[in-house]
């Protein structure tokens, strides 16, 4: 297996990287802060605590790469494609996210908060123990999602479609529901979380 690119702290900050393709690149606590990044490929990359505060990602496109436990703060990601990449750990904060494509995704220990997510496809993704408290999901596709541990304190799941989807009966307690379309095994570990008795 070939070696990375290995780059730690560099700054990149108000950069003009538009367009370019990366592939098998490493970067580790390195500040992209306002950097010009749109129609950026990245293939097989790694960015660990990466600042992407103020980024502009729009229309980039990135195959099995790994943003850790990086900074999303007002960055923008419309009409961006994330397929086979792990977004573990990172932090999204007031960002520009519609319209974008997510295709087999791991969110786990991403943290969401007050994000607006409302309409969008979120099916089949990962997001096990995510913090999407007071997040907006109201109508979206989260069919067949892992929702396993997460957040979902004042989550707005109204009329969104979890048929499929692994979530704790508890997490559904704490969130808002109406209208949301559930299956029979969800419905009944829902009865159940309330003390009801299904027979």
């Amino acid at each position: 297996m070939d070696n990375l690119l290995e780059e730690v702290a560099e700054d990149y900050s108000d950069a003009n990287l538009h367009g370019q393709h990366w592939e098998k690149r490493s970067f580790t606590d390195c500040d992209f802060t306002e950097a010009d990044l749109r129609e950026l490929v990245t293939t097989g990359c790694t960015f660990t605590r990466c600042d992407f505060t103020r980024t502009d990602l729009g229309e980039s496109k990135h195959q099995a790469t790994a943003f850790r436990q990086c900074t999303f703060d007002r960055t923008v990601l419309t009409r961006s494609t994330f397929s086979s990449c792990s977004l573990m750990g990172s932090n999204f904060v007031d960002c520009v996210l519609r319209p974008i494509t997510f295709t087999e995704v791991d969110f786990t220990l991403a943290s969401f908060v007050k994000a607006p997510l409302h309409g969008m496809k979120l099916g089949g993704q990962r997001f096990r123990e995510t913090n999407l408290s007071e997040a907006d999901l109201r109508n979206t596709d989260l069919g067949g999602a892992d929702l396993v541990g997460a957040r979902l304190l004042d989550a707005k799941l109204e009329g969104a479609d979890l048929r499929g989807a692994l979530v704790d009966a508890n997490g559904l307690r704490q969130a808002k529901l109406a209208g949301a379309l559930i299956d029979v095994d969800q419905a009944i570990a829902f009865a159940a979380a309330y003390g009801l008795v299904v027979s």
